[in-house]
């Protein structure tokens, strides 16, 4: 393995405030493995992947990157970067294997050796509870569009705090719902792979709900000082023309793709516009007195996700297209196009703008004062391979994460309090639907040895952390 060697910088360049986190990301089904090792049973991820079409290649995550049995040389790669913090997932699968009832011993015992390494390298953990891996026998029962998958993951939470609580003093409720809602329910390109657009506004509506009654159980189990956030995947929206039609474009995804977490989660509230938009898939009946108040519950800061813009228009002539296939956009599907952004791109054809994040921090700082933000996830996947010296260099990679990096520092200047930044990934991984096609990773992985190598940018991440900032 090789050794990250933190070079000395001039103190010049952009410096970011003191206490400020620096640290990197992954999730339980992407690095893990062992999927059926010590009590795990399928979750929806374990059954889509074998699902034949379903991911790139066949690939499946019943290896991936083999964390389970190989935790401890990931640490001592998360020790040479020197993050102050390591957000991880918890797999709801391996501590609950049937979504109810006691937990797996076995299971809560990794994650106890997870945090008790972490924290003797000096990393603070942050768990998420949910990364989309739900237990495929909830799933069974109907899954988050059904009532009950919010209150059994209220239980799962109380769990895991239990048992993690006295070490974990930063917890997450879920990742990205948005995408386990409708990639999950409406577009189906995500697990379980269900296409039907009520299904998805209920999963939304439930995962809202489930963030606050977990919030409830975790602050019922954990000391008063510890975190409790949630992180959203928050779209970053952009008109093709100041146009009216175009604007109303953009307000019909923020309604769909942002307001509707936002909104019940801040504000205890439906997205007026959201009902009107959807009413001819559901009358909303779902939601019931006292639900929004519950999604409410206070929490100590929202998790920011972003890797690139969105630039959308009304339906109708001219550039873009209408999604192909089924939609996740409910509501807004037969309304707007999407048109590419300009700039260079990302293995995953994603535009780099560096511009969509700080235009999303400062819609935050604006509509949601005194809610602190961490950039919970932010990276690009590159064509990366080893050279024949055995190195891994990825100039691209290191330019898109300095300019996002700069991003986020002139949105502090600009009054939004963000108060850290992990890159996405610590490890190549699977890549969802992409397999092992697309790598994140400040870290190559060699799937077929596990062989570990930090990449360029590893060593670069690890230079911005020493100096507390980006060199000039």
């Amino acid at each position: 393995m090789t050794t990250l060697d933190a070079s000395a910088f001039t103190r010049t360049g952009l410096a970011f405030p003191a206490g400020f986190r620096w640290g990197t990301a992954t999730a339980a089904y992407q690095i893990e493995g062992a999927a059926a090792l010590h009590g795990r049973t399928p979750s929806i991820w374990d059954t889509f992947s074998h699902t034949p079409g379903r991911v790139l290649n066949g690939d499946t995550g019943d290896t991936a990157a083999d964390h389970y049995h190989r935790m401890a040389e990931d640490v001592a790669l998360l020790r040479g970067l020197g993050v102050s913090d390591y957000r991880f997932s918890v797999a709801w699968p391996r501590v609950q294997p049937a979504g109810r009832g006691p937990a797996d011993r076995r299971g809560l015992d990794f994650y106890g050796r997870l945090v008790d390494a972490l924290l003797e390298a000096g990393i603070r953990p942050v768990a998420t509870l949910y990364h989309w891996d739900l237990p495929q026998e909830l799933e069974d029962l109907g899954g988050w569009p059904v009532r009950e998958t919010a209150e059994r993951f209220a239980e799962y939470a109380g769990l895991v705090a239990a048992e993690l609580g006295d070490r974990v003093a930063s917890w997450t409720t879920f990742n990205e719902p948005w995408c386990s809602a409708f990639l999950g329910y409406a577009s189906g390109v995500h697990a379980p792979g269900r296409t039907e657009p009520e299904a998805a506004l209920r999963a939304a509506h439930h995962f809202n709900l489930a963030h606050g009654l977990g919030t409830s159980a975790l602050r019922a189990v954990l000391p008063p000082s510890a975190e409790v956030s949630l992180t959203l995947n928050l779209h970053a929206l952009r008109p093709l023309t100041r146009s009216d039609a175009d604007l109303d474009a953009v307000r019909r995804i923020d309604a769909v793709g942002n307001r509707i977490f936002l909104d019940p989660v801040f504000h205890g509230r439906l997205p007026e516009d959201l009902v009107r938009d959807t009413a001819g898939v559901t009358d909303w009946s779902f939601v019931r007195d006292g639900d929004l108040a519950a999604a409410a519950e206070p929490i100590d800061w929202l998790g920011v996700n972003y890797y690139s813009p969105t630039v959308v228009a009304a339906a109708g002539a001219g550039p873009g297209t209408a999604p192909a296939g089924p939609s996740p956009w409910v509501g807004a599907e037969e309304h707007v196009r999407f048109l590419p952004a300009p700039g260079p791109r990302t293995a995953m054809d994603w535009p780099v703008d560096a511009g969509g994040l700080h235009e999303l921090l400062v819609r935050l700082r604006d509509e949601l004062p005194g809610v602190p933000l961490l950039i919970t996830e932010n990276g690009a996947a590159y064509g990366d391979y080893a050279d024949p010296e055995g190195e891994v260099h990825d100039p691209d990679r290191i330019g898109y994460l300095s300019g996002h990096l700069a991003s986020v520092h002139r949105a502090i200047e600009d009054g939004a309090d963000v108060r850290g930044y992990f890159v996405w990934s610590l490890l190549d991984n699977f890549e969802w639907a992409y397999g092992y096609s697309k790598r994140f990773g400040l870290v190559h992985v060699d799937f077929a040895t596990q062989r570990r190598t930090p990449k360029d940018s590893a060593r670069w991440y690890a230079d911005v952390i020493a100096r507390g900032g980006l060199p000039a």
